[in-house]
């Protein structure tokens, strides 16, 4: 069987938000939620904490914690997400602006520091 390569392959440029382009509902937040459990994920990987160790620290179960390793965020809501980043002896800070001037909406950032 050969495969057929085409000349000029269909791309498309990403709007930043992955979700979004997939067309999912609620995608800034699917995003939001994500963003900060990478960042709690990558907090309790370099704290090297077991997931008994961590369920423990977040005041949940095990389960979810392994929920939240494989990213399966649907239970979650971003204030119980950053109140895990609070947990984790770190500072969680929301910055309000004016977006720029371009035709875009305004967007959520989440930049792990």
């Amino acid at each position: 069987m050969k495969l057929r390569k085409d000349k000029h392959p269909h791309l498309t440029e990403s709007s930043g938000n992955v979700f979004a382009d997939l067309g999912l509902p609620d995608a800034e937040e699917l995003q939001t939620k994500v963003r900060l459990a990478v960042a709690i994920n990558e907090i309790i990987r370099g704290q090297g904490l077991s997931q008994i160790a961590a369920a423990r620290r977040l005041k949940i179960n095990q389960p979810k914690i392994s929920a939240l390793a494989n990213y399966r965020i649907e239970g979650f809501s971003v204030e119980r997400l950053m109140k895990f980043l609070t947990a984790l002896d770190r500072d969680v800070e929301i910055v309000i602006r004016r977006k720029p001037k371009s035709g875009k909406s305004g967007r959520i950032l989440i930049v792990a520091a």
